[in-house]
C-alpha cells in the first residue's frame, strides 16, 4: 500500500498519463526505463509459474485488466481534487488554502468507492497531578454530545462525584458520563472490575431513578477482582508498617498481579461457568499458599457467581470490536481517565503509585485502539494540587492548623476522598509537576478546576520550579531521595474576594482571578479551555474550541 500511496503522490504531480505509466510498469512483469531521449517500454509476458514457459495472458488482457485499474485510480483521484477544490475556494479571499491531503490521518477515511469523510476522533480526559482533579464534571459535561464513554484503567479504587441540580451521584467503576441517557459506556478490557461493588453501583444508580443497564458492556477480556484479592491488599498493607503506600485496599494492586502472573480470572470466563470454577478454585488455592492465614469461602463465592452469571453475560461483550466498529461509523467516543499521571505505575512517584497507566497509554492498552485514532487530549487540573495516601508532594502546606491556607484549601475545597473518605492533602498549584505531565501525555487543552476555592485568599502562589542542592531542575526526579531534598521556587500573585460561581464566561472572572489564569497558562504552554467556577454542574467557563490544539481553528492551528 505504501507503493500505491506513492503512485497516487505522483500521478497528482504528473497526472494521468504518468500514472499510466507507472502502473503499466508494476502490471505483469512489465518495466519501463527513462532516459533523456524519452521513454521506453518493454513489457514481458507473465510466464507459467512451473517454468513450463507457457503465456498466462496476452499483452491486451494485460492493457484491458490496465485500463479497469486506471479508472477506478482516477475516481479515486477525481474525489480527492474537488475536495481540495472546494475547500480552497470556501477560504476567504482565496489567500489560504486547507487541502484535504492535510486532514489529520487519524480521522480520515475512505470507503470502498474512494468517496472521504472526516471522522470525530476519540477525545480523552485524563489527570494531570494525584488524582481528585475533578475529571468526572468535565466528562459529564461533555458526555452529554458523545455516543460512546469509555473507563480504561484501574478499578473501583477510582472515584467520582457529579452534582446534578444538588443531588450527588459517586462513581466509582461507572463511567461519570452515564448520566447522558444516550450514551453507551463501555468498561474497557486495561480495568479491573470487583462484580459485587459494580452490581451495587448500578442497582444504586437504579435506585435515583437511573437505569442504565442496557447501555453499559463489559470486556469480555476485563479482569476479575475477587473479595480475596482485597484482603491481600489490606494483609500487603499492613506488613510494610510505616512504609505503607497508602492503597485504598480494593484488591486493585493484588488483582493486576493476578492478571500480570497469568492465573487471572476475566470477564468472559463466565461465559462457561464449568471453566470459571475450575480457574477460581486453583486461584483460590494459589492464594491461600501464598498468604498463610487467608481463608476463601470458596464454595460461598462460587455459589455468588453462580447468582449473578446471566446478568454479567448480557452486558459482556467483544468491546475492542464494538469501539472500533463506532468509530468507523463516525460515532463520538470520550474516554474518561481514572486515577492521574502521577500515580501512573511507571510515570508517577513511584512506589507511591496504582498499579495500572492512568495516562494516555491506557486509552490505546486499555480499550484496543490506534494511536492514529485519538484526537483531543484533556488535562484536568485543579487550580492549586491535592493528593491522597503516601508519597512526595513537593508544594504541600500544612492543612491543620486553624485559619492556616492549608486548612482553607482543605475545609473550601472538601478535600476528601471520595472512595475513601481520606482527608485528602493539599498544597499550591506544582508547575514542573504538570509540565511533566503535559510531556507525557500531549494534553491539548486544560480543564482548571476549583478555581473558585482560591476565593478569598490575599495572595496566591505558583510553585515555578525545582531546585535541589542549588540547580535548577528541568525534569521530575524519579528518585525520592531527591523528591525529599527538593526546594520550590515561587512566585506570588494577588488574589481576589469576588463570589466567581456565577461566572460564564473568561470575561466575567475579576481581573486577578483572570490573570492567575493566563499565567498558569503561560507556564504550561497549553491552552486553558475549561475554567470550573463552583461545585454544581453547570458551574464552569468553555472558553471554546480555538482554547483546543485539537481543533482546526484553534489559536494555535495553522493553515
Amino acid at each position: 500500500m505504501m507503493y500505491y500511496s506513492h503512485l497516487f503522490k505522483q500521478a497528482s504531480t504528473n497526472g494521468t498519463v504518468a500514472l499510466a505509466a507507472m502502473l503499466a510498469a508494476s502490471a505483469g512483469g512489465a518495466y519501463m526505463t527513462r532516459s533523456n531521449g524519452g521513454t521506453t517500454a518493454m513489457t514481458s509476458c507473465q510466464r507459467d509459474p512451473e517454468g513450463g514457459g507457457e503465456t498466462r495472458r496476452d499483452v491486451l488482457g494485460m492493457l484491458r485488466d490496465l485500463d479497469a485499474r486506471l479508472e477506478n485510480i482516477e475516481k479515486t483521484l477525481g474525489a480527492s481534487t474537488t475536495a481540495t477544490t472546494t475547500s480552497s475556494s470556501s477560504s476567504s479571499g482565496g489567500s489560504s488554502t486547507k487541502k484535504a491531503s492535510s486532514t489529520v490521518e487519524s480521522r480520515y477515511h475512505n470507503d470502498a468507492i474512494g468517496k472521504s469523510r472526516t471522522l470525530p476522533g476519540i477525545d480523552v480526559v485524563l489527570g494531570s497531578q494525584w488524582g481528585d482533579e475533578g475529571k468526572g464534571k468535565l466528562v459529564d459535561l461533555l458526555s452529554q454530545e458523545y455516543d460512546v464513554c469509555a473507563r480504561v484503567a484501574g478499578g473501583s479504587n477510582a472515584g467520582h462525584t457529579i452534582v446534578v441540580e444538588g443531588k450527588k451521584y459517586k462513581f466509582h467503576l461507572l463511567p461519570s458520563g452515564v448520566l447522558n441517557e444516550k450514551a453507551t459506556c463501555i468498561i474497557g478490557n486495561g480495568v479491573v472490575i470487583h462484580l459485587p461493588s459494580f452490581l451495587n453501583e448500578l442497582d444504586g444508580l437504579k435506585q435515583s431513578g437511573i437505569d442504565a443497564e442496557k447501555r453499559i458492556l463489559l470486556s469480555d477480556r476485563a479482569h476479575l477482582v475477587f473479595d480475596f484479592h482485597q484482603e491481600v491488599d489490606g494483609i500487603s498493607e499492613h506488613r510494610l508498617g510505616r512504609n505503607k503506600i497508602g492503597t485504598t485496599k480494593k484488591g486493585i494492586g493484588p488483582a493486576y498481579a493476578s492478571k500480570i502472573s497469568r492465573n487471572g480470572i476475566r470477564i468472559g470466563d463466565l461465559e462457561n461457568f464449568d471453566f470459571f470454577e475450575m480457574r477460581f478454585r486453583e486461584l483460590a488455592e494459589y492464594q491461600m499458599r501464598s498468604h498463610p492465614g487467608l481463608e476463601i469461602d470458596v464454595e460461598g463465592q462460587l455459589a455468588y457467581y453462580r447468582s449473578i452469571a446471566d446478568r454479567v453475560r448480557a452486558m459482556t461483550m467483544d468491546t475492542i470490536e464494538y469501539t472500533n466498529e463506532q468509530y468507523d461509523m463516525g460515532k463520538k467516543i470520550l474516554i474518561e481517565g481514572a486515577n492521574a499521571t502521577m500515580l501512573d505505575i511507571d510515570f508517577g512517584t513511584y512506589p507511591y503509585v496504582t498499579s495500572s497507566n492512568p495516562s494516555i497509554g491506557s486509552v490505546l492498552t486499555g480499550l484496543g485502539v490506534s494511536p492514529k485514532k485519538i484526537h483531543g487530549i484533556y488535562g484536568t487540573t485543579k487550580a492549586y494540587c491535592t493528593r491522597v495516601g503516601e508519597g512526595p508532594f513537593p508544594t504541600e502546606l500544612e492543612r491543620d492548623a486553624p485559619g492556616s491556607i492549608g486548612e482553607h484549601l482543605g475545609v473550601v475545597g472538601a478535600e476528601w476522598g471520595t472512595t475513601t473518605g481520606r482527608a485528602r492533602r493539599v498544597g499550591w498549584l506544582d508547575i514542573p509537576q504538570m509540565k511533566y505531565s503535559t510531556l507525557i501525555n500531549g494534553f491539548t487543552a486544560i480543564n482548571l478546576t476549583k478555581l473558585d476555592v482560591l476565593t478569598g485568599l490575599p495572595e496566591l502562589k505558583i510553585g515555578r520550579a525545582y531546585k535541589h542542592k542549588g540547580k535548577i531542575l528541568n525534569t521530575m526526579p524519579s528518585s525520592l531521595k531527591t523528591m525529599s531534598e527538593l526546594e520550590v521556587i515561587y512566585e506570588t500573585l494577588p488574589g481576589w474576594s469576588e463570589d466567581i460561581s456565577k461566572a460564564r464566561n473568561f470575561e466575567d472572572l475579576p481581573v486577578n482571578a483572570q490573570r492567575y489564569v493566563l499565567r498558569v497558562q503561560e507556564l504550561l504552554g497549553v491552552p486553558i479551555r475549561w475554567i470550573g467556577c463552583g461545585p454544581n454542574r453547570l458551574d464552569m467557563i468553555d472558553r471554546g474550541e480555538g482554547w483546543d490544539l485539537s481543533s482546526e481553528g484553534s489559536m494555535n492551528s495553522s493553515e
